[in-house]
């Protein structure tokens, strides 16, 4: 397996690019499934999720194919409707699958999804809402099997804000027959994409102020939709400038999409200018300022980036709280970052900081994606060298992140050793 190592102290100058969003693209691969032809999508990230969903669209029967950052998805030939465990396991999005192939085809078979190793994220609503909507839903032996004749409209409340089920639901809605309502849906930007997308390939789909109304429709065409920066990304350049300090200049950044972490990141200290309609000048503070924050779903501030705040409020000149309020548990980047010299304590769904002079370089292990990348954030700014193990997490969301970062002043290796 690969790793980093991290020589840090350095400060970050310089200009950096953000890619096309992840969590945008892996729905709207899923999305073609719902049409018969070639669907194609520009701007899409290079990264293992992409492949990983690109192999379980192939599993389906589909040609998954083009150049680097141009995905064509051709689903004209697609003749079985399963997902199968060995690549579900390694990411949860495969699951977006279940939806758009009982609404086309009328039956999937789709292995429990697996993915990050944090915390329960269970997939009941998705089953629930696919009922809802006339599904037959059965579990045998840790797949999950739906059929339906064909889908029909319904109301269907989510219980909690999700941007999984929201996507799943409004997928499998488009083909069902009559309206449906979908009430507290997740309103993050990928969400909005993905209706984008939907509208264009014929759906009728009206958003409402506690949701979307959708009335079905019998075919969908396909269709070319670009994918939109990835926010996440972007906020992690913030973090890391605002924690290695320097001057970044971050482009491609999706501006309107980060109101909530550059508010953040400036309550820390950060100084931040637009200078272009997405391209954002970040300027590391002198003092890191600590801080009490909630994450909370889109408007919020993102617990994708939950991990690179507490690293950056690692050093903050004082006691920091962060709360995730999405997900209760997901704490494990807490024991990695106490290795390079953090002081952090966990109770509850809370993390308490105490924020330290120093962070030292340390051999240490990534355990997800977000928390890999606030383990880089951390040992740019850490004395003395940083071994950071497993990044294969980090290459499920961040496209040559090492690259990009020695091109704004950072000294990455990537080690690659034999299995």
């Amino acid at each position: 397996m690969d790793k980093f190592v991290i020589h840090g102290g350095g400060k970050l100058r310089g200009t950096i690019m953000v890619g096309g969003s992840k969590n945008g693209t892996l729905p709207l691969m899923a999305a073609a499934l719902l049409t018969k032809g070639v669907t194609s999508i520009s701007g899409s990230p290079h990264l293992q999720d992409v492949a990983t969903m690109s192999n379980v669209l192939r599993v389906s029967g589909a040609r998954v194919y083009g150049k680097r950052h141009e995905l064509k998805i051709d689903t004209a030939t697609c003749n079985h409707f399963e997902a199968p465990y060995d690549l579900v396991k390694t990411m949860r999005a495969s699951f977006y699958v279940l939806g758009p192939l009982v609404a086309r085809y009328g039956r999937a078979r789709v292995s429990l999804p697996g993915g990050c190793a944090w915390g329960p994220r269970p997939v009941d609503l998705h089953l629930k809402g696919l009922e809802a909507l006339g599904a037959q839903i059965k579990n045998d032996h840790g797949y999950i099997e739906a059929r339906a004749k064909y889908l029909v409209g319904a109301t269907f409340e989510f219980d909690k804000v999700s941007v999984g089920a929201t996507a799943q639901l409004v997928m499998a809605a488009t083909l069902a027959r009559g309206v449906s309502r979908l009430v507290n849906t997740a309103k993050e930007p990928e969400i909005l994409m993905l209706v984008q997308m939907l509208r264009k390939m014929g759906a009728q789909i009206q958003e409402l102020p506690d949701g979307l109304k959708i009335t079905g429709v019998r075919k969908l065409k396909p269709v070319h939709i670009t994918v939109m920066p990835d926010r996440i990304e972007a906020g992690t350049y913030i973090a890391a400038a605002t924690l290695a300090g320097g001057s970044l200049r971050i482009e491609n950044c999706p501006i309107d999409h980060l109101s909530a972490a550059m508010d953040v990141f400036s309550r820390a200290g950060a100084v931040m200018k637009k200078a272009g309609p997405r391209v954002l000048v970040v300027q590391g503070p002198k003092v890191i300022k600590p801080m009490e924050i909630s994450t909370a779903p889109f408007p919020g501030f993102p617990t994708d980036l939950q991990a690179q705040l507490m690293a950056v409020l690692s050093m903050a000149r004082g006691t920091s709280i962060i709360t995730d309020t999405v997900y209760h548990d997901r704490f494990t980047h807490v024991a990695e970052l106490k290795r390079l010299g953090a002081d952090i304590s966990v109770s509850g769904n809370s993390a308490i900081i105490q924020g330290v002079a120093s962070l030292t370089g340390a051999e240490v292990m990534a355990t997800d994606l977000r928390a890999s990348a606030a383990l880089v954030i951390a040992g740019l700014r850490a004395r003395g060298t940083t071994k950071l193990d497993r990044v294969y997490h980090i290459d499920r969301g961040y496209e040559h992140i090492e690259e990009k970062f020695n091109a704004v002043g950072a000294r990455i290796e990537r080690i690659k050793e034999a299995m």
